[in-house]
């Protein structure tokens, strides 16, 4: 996992709109999800998704790792103890996106709510835009996705399009120490860029 600063990180990536910033190789993009320790452990163990995982729910991914660290309080809250970083091919991350419906209506991209509604319910994959946050979980102006994952898409993604599932708990915990004592010129983060589909999709 290549690191940096979140100082540099901070001067470097965009401070305002919707962006898809996340750790990325040429071929691959790693997004996060956050666990129990048992679902957490077969995941790694396996390198696929298992045992008390239920496919049978809707399952949110984060390309962003500050609003993953958001959402799972750096890995305190309950059920979210554990970390896992999950590399997938940006072919498959495309698909996702492609299928992804807005999870509220948008008049510049559906004809009518009813046509949304529709597509919303039928879709396996919701889009969702929120405000990022910064480590002490104060709201930016920018904006980071999640993606809810369902179905056959959600299997998919869970199994045989897992590249590597790394537990990445330890890395949190030892990050969120510099955050409790208030040192970010200490804290470092995955070095991450601007995502960018290989071909036009309206998100």
């Amino acid at each position: 996992m290549e690191l940096e600063l979140y100082e540099d990180s901070v001067e470097r990536l965009p401070k305002t709109g919707q962006v898809i910033l996340a750790a990325q190789s040429e071929t691959s993009i790693t997004v996060y999800q956050a666990y129990r320790p048992a679902i957490a452990k077969y995941a790694a163990q396996n390198q696929q998704f298992g045992g008390e995982y239920s496919f049978s729910r809707m399952s949110w991914i984060k390309p962003n790792f500050l609003w993953m660290m958001y959402r799972s309080g750096w890995a305190v809250k309950e059920g979210q103890e554990h970390i896992l970083a999950i590399t997938i091919a940006k072919t498959n991350f495309d698909k996702i996106l492609e299928q992804a419906v807005h999870s509220s209506f948008n008049s510049k991209l559906y004809e009518t709510n009813e046509l949304w509604k529709q597509r919303m319910e039928q879709a396996d994959v919701r889009l969702q835009w929120d405000p990022d946050h910064d480590p002490y979980g104060n709201k930016l102006e920018r904006r980071a996705i999640q993606l809810g994952l369902k179905g056959d898409i959600l299997k998919s993604y869970g199994t045989i399009w897992v590249e590597q599932i790394a537990d990445i708990t330890e890395f949190v915990n030892e990050q969120r120490k510099h955050v409790e004592n208030k040192e970010l010129n200490k804290l470092q983060v995955p070095y991450e860029t601007i995502y960018t589909p290989a071909k036009h999709i309206n998100l």
